[in-house]
């Protein structure tokens, strides 16, 4: 059967495109441990599932010899395709393609992208590999990335925004990421920074290298910029997937429902002995969440910033939940500065995803210290309170063993809008811990008695009986059960499935004011 010129000519054209910058260009990117855009999509989506917009586009700019260079798709491969049969937009910049430059038409690009996943109610995930915006298209280039940061904000709690450093990221090219809802970067290839080595070596004498400016574990521990980290771009796309099937596509959507074989009425008895009788002994609070989940899966999010506060989802009876719980491994799970950012954005996400949220609480307090009060603890510990009481999504808090003053509230107490509290039974609940509050209000009797560290343990034992234990909290309605620890899996899927109904208005506004 003969083929018409015209297809053919179409075909070799497509095939051309297709190559990007070339043989010899793709040859590098993989010499750098890379893989191409087109590589990247093809392992994201499901097989034969992508549908590739805008091949044909072609940049528009005369200026330095620009007129002359060909920049195959411009520097970025846009589209839409699936993961698990459910409908994902992506773009991939493409940095065989005069290193993957952002100008007004590859803007374009990713605009429509956006515009699209956001008519259509699909996620969204981008793949940064670019040496910034094309400075011989000048202004053009910078409105184009406002058009996209614009785009971003506006879809923003919407669909889910995924964003994937692969490459270089410099300069306003990091303000897209930094708007979206999840970043993920990869070890030694990946970095991010607004102004690179020799810049800050011109302007401050600071010597630094671009990974320790920038670099994957630099903005997962350090910073806090970004939420994942991994080994290779196999590894981190397989990771995406994973953390798309914990997602809605949309705020309009719940989560899917993945089947399990979990028994939903499970018992686990070693709960019953995991907390340590001695209240300062630290224990893993990742050990009991990994026993509530279905079969063990626990995706953490953020594991490697602010390490006393945990934060991921699991999947209860088979329906996606965010768990954020304190650490009494690190700082004895007090809750920070940086704590309070990386809880109350995990909370807004989910509240904007309408995915339900599990609270294990252990905080003896806020870190006391100059560092955190000129830090400002006061106003990052107060978007945890904020987030709390405007999200609407079914909430459920376990106080676990402490839980001291304010820092019990900025966990999501009654107070807050938590929809069920549930105690085990060596919960403290109290303004503050026993021991502080027994040498504040019996200050003079210790002083004054024969044996004052006999009389200070009677003391802290009179608060505790008296003061912080479940059932006094529970007497009041504060808490709305004591439970033995080792039904607490099948108590949490009956709650949140007794929840599942639950409607919630807020008062009708353009927005509040989170303190920022």
């Amino acid at each position: 059967m003969s083929t018409n010129k015209k297809v053919e000519e179409l075909r070799a054209y497509k095939e051309k495109m297709k190559l990007g910058g070339g043989e010899e260009r793709i040859e590098k990117q993989h010499k750098k441990g890379k893989l191409t855009a087109r590589e990247r999509i093809e392992l994201l989506l499901d097989e034969d599932s992508f549908i590739e917009l805008d091949l044909f586009v072609k940049h528009r700019c005369t200026n330095f010899g620009m007129e002359k260079k060909d920049a195959p798709g411009e520097g970025v491969v846009t589209g839409y395709g699936t993961v698990d049969g459910r409908l994902v937009y992506v773009f991939a910049q493409d940095f065989t393609v005069i290193g993957g430059s952002l100008g007004e038409m590859h803007a374009a690009k990713i605009c429509k992208v956006q515009e699209m996943a956001l008519k259509v109610g699909a996620p969204l995930v981008g793949i940064n590999d670019s040496g910034g915006a094309r400075i011989q298209e000048g202004v053009d280039a910078l409105s184009g990335y406002g058009r996209i940061f614009y785009n971003n904000t506006i879809a923003s709690g919407v669909i889910p925004q995924i964003s994937v450093i692969m490459g270089p990221c410099a300069g306003g090219a990091v303000y897209s990421p930094a708007l979206t809802d999840f970043i993920f970067m990869v070890d030694n290839t990946s970095k991010m920074f607004i102004t690179g080595p020799q810049v800050i070596k011109t302007v401050t004498g600071e010597e630094v290298s671009a990974e320790e400016l920038g670099g994957a574990m630099t903005h997962n521990n350090t910073s806090g910029v970004a939420h994942f980290i991994h080994n290779s771009e196999e590894e981190s796309i397989e990771n995406i997937k994973k953390l798309l099937g914990f997602l809605p596509s949309n705020n309009l959507e719940d989560a899917p429902v993945v089947e399990t074989d979990d028994e939903i009425n499970r018992l686990e008895e070693s709960l019953n002995s995991i907390v340590p009788e001695n209240p300062n002994k630290p224990y893993d609070m990742k050990e009991i969440i990994t026993i509530l989940a279905d079969d063990g899966d626990f995706f953490e999010v953020q594991p490697y910033y602010a390490q006393n506060i945990i934060t991921g989802f699991i999947r209860l009876n088979g329906k996606s939940t965010g768990v954020i719980a304190n650490q009494p491994r690190v700082l004895a799970g007090c809750l920070n500065i940086n704590a309070s950012d990386k809880a109350a954005k995990f909370i807004r996400e989910c509240d904007s995803f309408n995915i339900p949220i599990l609270n294990l609480i252990d905080v003896p307090g806020f870190l006391p210290g100059t560092d955190q009060e000129y830090g400002g603890i006061i106003r990052h510990g107060a978007k945890m309170l904020y987030a709390y009481s405007e999200a609407t999504v079914p909430k459920v808090s376990v106080i676990v063993r402490k839980a001291y003053g304010g820092s019990y509230l900025a966990m999501c107490s009654k107070d807050l809008g938590a929809d069920m509290v549930i105690a085990w039974p060596n919960a403290e609940l109290a303004v503050m811990g026993p021991q502080g509050a027994a040498n504040i209000i019996f200050r003079k009797e210790i002083k004054n008695a024969d044996n004052s560290e006999e009389k200070r343990q009677q003391k802290i034992d009179e608060y505790r009986e008296t003061v912080a234990n479940p059932y006094v909290a529970a007497s009041r309605g504060f808490v709305d059960d004591v439970i033995e620890p080792l039904e607490t899996r099948p108590r949490l899927i009956s709650a949140f499935d007794m929840l599942s109904s639950k409607r919630e208005n807020l008062p009708v506004k353009k927005h509040g004011n989170i303190p920022l």
